[in-house]
């Protein structure tokens, strides 16, 4: 039963969001530099983001993204609750220690008073930006009436974000989606109500809570967003090549762009997206030697900061992440997901870059960009079918 209404959701979604595709490539010859953005008082070096992602954006890996070119990293979301902030995962989440500035925390949950308190709280412990979550559609958060839930209730929303700004004296910025589900989408009405209240950047993920990552990413929807505010607006979801990511710039008018999944085993994403605006030249991508080093400082970090036991576990995913779409990347996860020690990892990285040395000089991602072709594909299809509904903006 379960299957058929996750299939039947998906369905809905893609056929409520196709109305909005990015439209064809503009002249090749204008490019976008990857420019500063204000946050308040705080300069941002560039416009590339690291999206909050839970179990992903520690801060190993969020110093590893901005040392590769993001001007900008939000931390995984510390919880609202107070009886949560002892616990070993809050107190990691709150670990800034030697991390690039700015530093930014993002909160998640449902109380005016209580997200207050937690603003507070992780500012007292280093925070220079506090960011809201309402845009995660994780069913354990939104149970919660938190996230993206969030968004059905825009009398809460507002005394949430006022509750936030008043609580503390440096920058709060709101992440959002484009609404609860595609009959109702509220993305203009919250952003004027977090602008009003005294958000100083916006970010919107460009799909609805229902809608989770699944079917087109609605750019006009984003596009009206940053017509119709003046706060900063960062534009979010399937940005996974230097080419898309110019073509929201230009297509939204975004004065940045936040970029999660697609930094999951490529963090060196951002520099590469950074090169393309800046230049308008695809940079190469690293070469095996560099590749191995950059992951095996990361390794180093992680470890550190998670300890052995932890660590090992919790690099599992990142080394699955690192090989996929890699010669070998199949086998190498197998032979990963066994290993029990930070030795053996460490070793079985090593074997593994060696072996892609012996067939290249720079890490081959052909069977990578054959699927975001394959995605294209399917984005400009779902384009031609007809459309359903075709329900205006909601202001």
């Amino acid at each position: 039963m379960r299957k058929k209404k996750s299939r039947g959701r998906i369905a809905h979604c893609v056929s409520r969001n196709g109305y909005n595709p990015l439209p064809p490539p503009q002249s090749p010859l204008r490019f976008f530099s990857s420019s500063h953005v204000n946050i308040g008082h705080l300069v941002i070096g560039n416009n590339l983001v690291v999206a909050p992602m839970a179990g992903v954006t520690d801060r190993p890996f969020r110093q590893l993204c901005k040392r590769l070119g993001a001007g900008y990293a939000v931390s995984e979301m510390v919880a609202s609750n107070p009886r949560l902030w002892a616990t070993e995962k809050s107190q990691r989440r709150t670990d800034h220690q030697g991390e690039v500035e700015p530093i930014a925390v993002q909160i998640a949950g449902a109380d005016p008073a209580l997200m207050a308190d937690a603003a507070r709280y992780n500012v007292e412990r280093g925070a220079q930006i506090i960011d809201i979550n309402m845009g995660c559609p994780a069913k354990k958060v939104c149970n919660a009436a938190a996230g993206s839930a969030l968004l059905a209730n825009e009398p809460l929303v507002e005394a949430i974000v006022t509750a936030v700004v008043r609580a503390v004296d440096v920058p709060v910025t709101l992440k959002i989606r484009t609404g609860v589900d595609p009959e109702h989408r509220n993305a203009l009405a919250i952003a004027r109500i977090a602008e009003a209240a005294g958000i100083r950047a916006l970010a919107v993920h460009g799909r609805t809570r229902a809608c989770a990552y699944v079917g087109p990413v609605e750019y006009d929807t984003i596009r009206a967003v940053k017509a119709a505010v003046r706060i900063p607006v960062m534009a979010n979801g399937d940005i996974a090549t230097p080419e898309q990511a110019k073509r929201v710039l230009e297509y939204t008018g975004a004065d940045a762009l936040m970029i999660g999944r697609a930094a999951q085993g490529r963090p060196w994403i951002f520099r590469e997206v950074r090169h393309y605006l800046d230049t308008g030249v695809h940079l190469p991508a690293p070469t095996v030697a560099e590749a191995r080093a950059e992951i095996l400082l990361h390794l180093d970090n992680h470890y550190a900061f998670y300890g052995e036991i932890a660590g090992v576990r919790i690099a599992r995913k990142h080394l699955g992440w690192y090989t996929k779409d890699l010669p070998g990347g199949d086998a190498f996860r197998r032979e990963a997901n066994g290993l029990e020690s930070s030795a053996e990892q460490i070793a079985a990285v090593g074997r593994f870059f060696d072996t892609l040395a012996e067939q290249g000089e720079r890490l081959d991602y052909r069977a990578y960009v054959a699927a975001i072709v394959d995605a294209h594909s399917m984005f400009v299809k779902s384009r031609q079918e007809p459309q359903r509904g075709g329900e205006a903006l909601a202001a």
